[in-house]
């Protein structure tokens, strides 16, 4: 298995390297999902280390003799660690690795080496075809998402103990936090069959009429799951004036092909229309086009390896769309941001600034503008740094005057279904603001929702 991170504070040894630092031989492995209904470990449920799909893992790097490779998903200590090693002991954050070898992909029985991408004709596709068309073994679905399931864990205590909560005069809002902040999505399945088995009632229901404002807003993102919260959260970005951008981008972009086809089918089944009817309805023009490739669940699959020369061909692709012409072909970008993996984006991003002296990101700030930039910008940066750009979107909900609260409720809830996940991103934010995660949400909220969201990410 690919390596996982310890618990917070557990870390023997060595860091595991800081974005910007290249082992030789390391190679960015495919994200490790668990198959859904695996057997707990020694009887326990849940897994210890928190261990779940998640959609947000990645392995610490793989060793292949004689080769060099692109640089591991940004992986982060505990908040109080420092991964970074004494100033000169490595090149500094963006610097390419000593070597521009790329990396052979890692061998492994759940991973076959499928997907090599055909040959691509110069400036003539305005779509780039993914490589192997998607490529690679479908990846699992994330907790969550996949088919209902039944875990060998008793949620009686746990709905008994909401319904004694909520029971009668006044609310104790203690215990709803207690009970639901550290629970994974499978388990939530099984409160809420529990609770309306035992008291033939609806918790979700229970809760909106027992809480108010964000604190009930949280509860019920929670109690919804991420699937359903996911598909509510869409409806509200489109419904009336105006889009959300900042929730698309969110929901959307970055997800694998099988949570995406999760979320389409649960979308149309709640709202009895195709999820891109309404996305159609409220983009327009070369973004529509841009977020109707992303609907259309076409990425290459995190097993699919990194082929050198499908590399080149995507640098000098992007090059000739971008830069090296007189104006910007910006569909091209956006498929090839939109059809390839988090791995081969990564590959793309270093082979770029290798061969241009350039940022890549540099370059889509310069050439691309609006709701399309920033959603190019969160497809590069999810993929070079998964844990460092969910850090700075928890920033961005808090930064400035006053608290985007809605968008910090959603956050939130997202990344606190995958304990190691959130352990990442809390080490994430240690080292990019100074400060823990839980401090800054303590100094921006209050109250019940203040302690359900500290209660979300850990402390």
């Amino acid at each position: 298995m690919y390596n996982q991170y310890p618990p917070s504070g557990q870390y023997p040894g060595q860091h595991p390297p800081a974005q910007g630092q290249y082992p030789q031989g390391g190679y960015p492995p495919p994200q490790a999902h668990p198959p859904q209904g695996y057997p707990p470990q020694g009887g326990q449920y849940p897994p210890p280390h928190g261990g779940y799909g998640g959609g947000y893992g990645g392995g610490g790097p793989v060793e292949l003799p004689g080769s060099t490779s692109f640089p591991p998903q940004g992986h982060y200590p505990p908040h109080n660690s420092n991964p970074y090693p004494p100033h000169g002991g490595h090149q500094s954050y963006g610097a390419p690795p000593p070597h521009s070898a790329y990396g052979a992909p890692p061998p492994g029985p759940q991973y076959g080496q499928y997907g090599a991408p055909p040959p691509q004709q110069h400036g003539a596709p305005q779509f780039a075809p993914p490589p192997g068309g998607g490529g690679g073994l479908p990846n699992p679905p994330s907790l969550g998402y996949g088919p209902p399931q039944i875990i060998p864990w008793d949620a009686n205590p746990d709905a008994q103990a909401l319904r004694a909560a909520m029971k009668g005069f006044g609310t104790d809002e203690k215990v709803l936090i207690q009970v639901l902040a550290n629970k994974d999505p499978l388990q939530i399945e099984a409160i809420k069959a529990a609770y309306s088995r035992l008291f033939n009632r609806n918790l979700e229901k229970d809760i909106k009429s027992e809480t108010s404002r964000y604190f009930e807003l949280g509860l019920v993102a929670i109690v919804s799951g991420p699937l359903l919260h996911d598909v509510h959260l869409l409806h509200s970005a489109m419904d009336g004036p105006g889009t959300k951008e900042k929730v698309l981008n969110d929901v959307l972009l970055g997800r694998s092909n099988t949570d995406m086809i999760a979320i389409k089918g649960a979308y149309q089944r709640t709202f009895n229309r195709p999820l891109e009817h309404d996305v159609k309805g409220d983009l327009s023009m070369k973004t529509e086009r841009h977020f109707m490739i992303v609907l259309g669940a076409c990425r290459a699959e995190d097993s699919a390896p990194i082929i050198p020369q499908a590399i080149d061909q995507d640098v000098m692709e992007l090059y000739r769309a971008t830069e090296g012409r007189m104006g910007t072909d910006e569909m091209l970008v956006c498929s090839i941001l939109s059809t390839r993996n988090d791995n081969q984006i990564r590959a793309i991003n270093q082979a770029y600034e290798q061969k241009f002296r350039r940022k890549l990101e540099e370059v889509i700030k310069k050439e691309f503008s609006g709701h399309m930039k920033e959603a190019l910008l969160f497809q590069l940066r999810n993929a070079v740094d998964k844990f460092m750009h969910a850090a700075t979107l928890l920033e961005d909900a808090m930064a400035g005057l006053g608290t985007k609260d809605q968008l910090l409720v959603a956050r939130v809830v997202r990344y606190h279904w995958d304990r190691q996940t959130m352990e990442n991103i809390k080490g994430a934010y240690q080292q990019r603001y100074r400060t823990s995660l839980a401090s800054r949400i303590k100094g921006e909220t209050s109250g019940d929702y203040g302690k359900l969201m500290v209660a979300c990410v850990r402390d």
